[in-house]
């Protein structure tokens, strides 16, 4: 009885987290006549796919199309993956296999630097932004994200490097191969599984964020998928079938990258919780 009492509440609890995503497709897929009935279904009766061709044909703003605003986005956020990944691997090698004066520190700044609230930071790094002449750029964007990135990626990367043996890498050197190859051939794929988990958190802050991307970008054509879902919402009205369609598009990047990662990524968040 227990056991179908606990699988009965995760049911429910899968059901309630759903619903709202199950929401939001079957929305996309009903006609405007349907969409603001008195008496809404919960199952389109008549599907149809007209708020996709709009969104996918027609021009958000003139000029620019969903792809453009979709390339910018998947161009941000792949390149804060990437960046983040590599130096944060860097940086927790650095924390966790040597010893140097105010290494504490650091570690302790990069969870104080986790406390800040994002808006408290928006005008300092916006003046910081236009001193370096990246202003109106996506170059801006990427460096922002990886600065909010990095943190918790050292951190939780740091647990991982110092999981793996240093036994392993000695022995490695005893065979002759040089600190580029222990790093590449030993230590690299043992953390891959953490470089996973930290990934899917770069990639979630840079796909989402919306504040920064709209202060430091201003040329419409620039914009990413976050700023642009702000163009179906009208002063008189909204246009609810493209915004679920919009949305439904926003969301499946996430949904297939976390789909391709999903084992490593429980395997990270097991792993990483070792040592530290």
């Amino acid at each position: 009885m227990k056991k179908v009492a606990l699988n009965g509440a995760g049911l429910l609890v899968a059901l309630f987290a759903a619903f709202p995503v199950y929401w939001m497709v079957a929305t996309s897929l009903k006609p405007n006549r349907e969409i603001f009935s008195a008496t809404p279904r919960p199952v389109p009766a008549h599907p149809t796919l007209e708020h996709y061709r709009e969104i996918l044909t027609g021009n958000l703003i003139p000029g620019v199309t969903f792809a453009d605003f979709f390339g910018n986005s998947v161009l941000v956020a792949v390149s804060t993956v990437l960046l983040s990944g590599l130096v944060a691997l860097l940086a927790a090698t650095a924390v966790a296999r040597f010893r140097f004066r105010l290494r504490t520190s650091f570690l302790i700044m990069l969870l104080v630097v986790q406390m800040i609230p994002l808006e408290a930071l928006v005008i300092p790094l916006f003046l910081m932004i236009q001193r370096l002449g990246l202003y109106n750029t996506l170059p801006s964007l990427v460096l922002t994200y990886l600065g909010f990135s990095l943190p918790f990626a050292v951190w939780m990367l740091r647990g991982f490097v110092a999981a793996v043996p240093k036994e392993l890498e000695e022995a490695a050197a005893i065979d002759g191969a040089s600190r580029s190859q222990i790093f590449r051939k030993v230590l690299f794929p043992l953390v891959a599984p953490g470089l996973v988990a930290t990934s899917i958190f770069s990639f979630i802050t840079a796909w989402n964020e919306l504040i920064f991307a709209l202060t430091f970008v201003n040329d419409q054509s620039r914009y990413t998928l976050p700023v642009a879902m702000t163009f179906f919402f009208g002063r008189d009205d909204t246009a609810w079938g493209s915004v679920m369609a919009a949305s439904t598009l926003f969301t499946l990047p996430v949904i297939v990258f976390f789909l391709l990662v999903q084992r490593r990524m429980v395997t990270g968040l097991v792993a990483g919780a070792v040592k530290g």
